[in-house]
């Protein structure tokens, strides 16, 4: 008997350590579930860059070839609209990051009549859809007789990337302490040297965030680029005809080079806050 009730007692146990373990660990499951549901794509668009079709279409394995990693630009175009998108979105990031910073610090430090409007507005870009933008700033465009094409796109893009860095900046702006910008002026420091002293570098990982936010979706657009192009063509708008015609493995290559660039930032900015940390203890 006592060795039967011990044999119940184990059987009751085990179960339960795994129930518990389950538990514990719940989220960390979930999570690696979606990160790998997330990173599937990549993954097989980085399989897909070393495959050679037989005809113009890029979805079925063939054989594996190395050809298009040689030539990537081998293309007509495919280069041309991705250099125009990386030039867009570098001057998209540049003046939304300017004018998105300066509208942060105005409504995180001032006070005004119109500061409860200027937050709905800033807000009403990132919760519309973009088609509804898209096509608003079309019809100005149009109604002020405006040629579209390389300006039209930029200024699109700056609008639309607006809302994400005013609201990153402004978060981090309104979580400073400002007893050290105070600490600074007790010292004699000047308006100019507080601000580039102690409180840029404070507001810093907020701009940041929201340059790399802008560059993103700058970059990879599509409806509002396709409302405001006219005949310029954008890298997402040579893939989204090229998709009709059949895609080229270059697309591949270049969406490979663009995921492992940003894994490779994403690495690099871990390690030197990690040895940040570690010389800070």
């Amino acid at each position: 008997m006592a060795v039967h009730g011990t044999t119940e007692a184990t059987a009751v146990r085990t179960p339960n350590r795994g129930l518990r373990w389950l538990r514990r660990n719940i989220i960390a499951i979930a999570g690696l579930c979606t990160l790998g549901y997330l990173i599937l794509p990549n993954i097989v668009v980085m399989v897909f860059s070393f495959n050679k079709p037989n005809g113009r279409f890029n979805y079925q394995w063939q054989r594996f070839s190395t050809d298009a990693w040689t030539d990537p630009c081998g293309v007509a175009d495919l280069c041309g609209s991705l250099g125009l998108s990386l030039q867009i979105a570098l001057w998209a990031t540049v003046g939304a990051t300017v004018l998105g910073t300066m509208i942060a610090f105005a409504l995180a430090r001032y006070r005004f009549r119109a500061r409860c409007g200027v937050n709905t507005l800033i807000f009403l870009p990132m919760a519309m859809p973009e088609v509804v933008m898209a096509a608003s700033l079309a019809t100005l465009f149009l109604n002020m007789g405006i040629q579209f094409g390389f300006w039209t796109i930029l200024i699109a893009h700056i609008m639309f990337c607006l809302s994400f860095v005013v609201t990153a900046v402004k978060a981090r702006v309104m979580s400073m302490d400002p007893r050290l910008e105070q600490a600074a002026q007790d010292l004699y420091a000047s308006p100019l040297q507080t601000f580039l002293r102690v409180t840029l570098p404070i507001a810093a990982p907020g701009i940041a965030s929201g340059a790399l936010l802008s560059f993103a979706l700058s970059f990879d657009d599509f409806i509002i680029t396709n409302f405001n192009a006219g005949s310029t063509v954008t890298f997402p708008m040579f893939v989204w005809g090229s998709a009709q015609r059949g895609t080229p493995v270059q697309i591949n290559v270049i969406g490979t080079a663009m995921f492992l660039v940003a894994v490779l930032c994403v690495v690099v900015g871990q390690l030197a806050g990690a040895r940040k940390r570690s010389k800070r203890s």
